[in-house]
């Protein structure tokens, strides 16, 4: 005999809550799925009216169900929202590429602008390479840092007031359970909030924070929802796989354990002696972090430098390894033969003969630049926040920053203490001798060439003046 809906609509269940316990009927199901949504968005006041609002889309159950559902409430109760999608692309080759074209998808379902930033692009890494160099153990740690910095990147380009995330009960429920294995006291009061972020930096909200992961994906069948399902190739070595299955074990005996778990989290109390974080900014991106360099910048730091593991496990060790590397590097600098370290510090300034044909010289019209350190001009022309001009006064070009002498040479403070300390500054005898000459000529020097006329003027642009 089929199972009446509990609301007494007449029609017959479909399904049980796993919430409540009740039978409803789909439509029932989504009324009550729907409002419990937008109790918890009107009660802890998420949005205002006219807010611009990006949500985290991965192409996976959690963020196509918000997207829809934010979309309906939208604009059944008038919430004045902008609503935009906001999508990272890690760089894992079967997974990451397959979801994005959900992410398309929704996209044109949801009449949503879409906006997609790549690891590549913001860190220089995909997270194919980095596994290559860390290895599959701790590969989650990297992507989490960096996909939570990667949001806020992608939300301060949009300009937005808000990002929402897919974050469900049972997310948090997993979160709670994995800070108190690890002891991790700011973060298991901090990874209950319904509200993220510290001020002046962009919030973050989770709209499904008591909508449990098994009503989301019921949700998303019955409605049929186009989402990829797919899990992460890196996943099942993440540690959150232990506390999920460790949250399933316990669901099964107590159903109520998730919001049990989360009602915990809210109301533990910490004692006042006890010293937390406070989030601030990291003063190399200027983005939220609670120490003054933030984990993505050391990480990335660990990468570039070779040292992948840098970023791993406690500051303590990290601090070790690069005092290691420091030396090292000091190390192999000294041991460096003279030569060698006059031709390095040449190369640092740019002044290396062999590659001024390439980078650091301008050809003009009809020549090279005379200075040797002037940019090409193509350079020149993109470049919108370098001060260019020309005193065609003087008849020198001013694109550098150094400064021509009167023989013509370019004074260069480093280069004159590096010949000076290597015993090679002969250029005092052939200033004398040069001296000498000007002063038996009674013509009035050339300061160019007939051929290289108007040489600086390719780069700076000729400046012509008419009466």
């Amino acid at each position: 005999m089929p199972i009446q809906c509990r609301t007494g609509c007449g029609k017959n269940a479909v399904l049980k809550r796993p919430k409540t316990g009740d039978a409803l009927c789909k439509e029932c199901f989504f009324w009550a799925f729907e409002a419990e949504i937008h109790f918890t968005i009107t009660k802890a006041q998420l949005f205002k009216t006219g807010d611009s609002v990006a949500i985290a889309a991965s192409g996976g159950k959690d963020s196509t169900v918000l997207a829809h559902v934010m979309k309906t409430l939208n604009e059944r109760h008038n919430y004045g929202l902008n609503l935009m999608l906001l999508s990272i692309d890690e760089g894992i080759t079967g997974y990451r590429d397959d979801s994005l074209e959900t992410v398309k998808q929704n996209r044109d379902d949801y009449e949503m602008p879409l906006k997609i930033l790549s690891y590549k692009d913001l860190y220089g890494w995909t997270m194919d390479e980095i596994v290559a160099q860390i290895g599959k153990k701790n590969n989650c740690t990297f992507c989490g840092v960096f996909r939570r910095q990667a949001l806020d990147r992608g939300a301060a380009l949009l300009e937005v007031k808000c990002i929402a995330t897919g974050h469900n009960a049972d997310d948090i429920a997993e979160t709670v359970l994995m800070n108190v294995l690890r002891g991790d006291i700011a973060r298991l009061k901090r990874c209950t909030s319904i509200i993220t972020g510290s001020e002046g930096t962009i919030p973050r909200v989770k709209p499904l924070k008591y909508a449990y992961e098994k009503e989301i994906v019921m949700y998303a069948h019955y409605k049929k929802l186009v989402y990829f399902s797919t899990e992460c190739v890196f996943a099942p070595n993440a540690y959150r796989g232990h506390a999920r299955a460790l949250l399933k074990d316990m669901e099964k005996i107590q159903p109520t354990c998730i919001m049990d778990i989360i009602y915990s989290g809210e109301t533990m109390a910490i004692k006042e002696e006890v010293s937390l974080p406070k989030q601030g900014v990291c003063v190399r991106c200027n983005f939220v972090s609670s120490q003054a360099v933030c984990k993505a910048c050391v990480l990335l730091e660990g990468l570039n430098k070779g040292l992948p593991r840098l970023g791993v496990g406690k500051s303590s060790k990290a601090k070790k390894m690069l005092e290691e590397y420091n030396a090292r590097e000091r190390q192999n600098k000294e041991n460096v033969p003279t030569d060698n370290k006059l031709d390095l510090a040449l190369k640092e300034l740019n002044l290396d003969d062999t590659d001024s044909s390439k980078k650091g010289s301008c050809i003009s019209r009809k020549g090279k630049c005379r200075t040797g350190l002037c940019s090409s001009k193509n350079a020149t022309l993109d470049s919108k926040t370098e001060d260019v001009s020309c005193n065609n006064s003087g008849n020198t070009c001013c694109s550098s920053k150094e400064k021509t002498q009167a023989n013509g040479e370019v004074a260069n403070p480093k280069l004159d203490r590096l010949l000076e300390e290597y015993g090679l500054d002969d250029r005092s005898s052939s200033n004398d001798k040069q001296n000498d000459k000007d002063e038996s000529d009674s013509e009035e020097p050339k300061l160019y060439d007939e051929e290289e006329e108007n040489t600086c003027a390719g780069t700076c642009g000729s400046l012509q003046v008419g009466f």
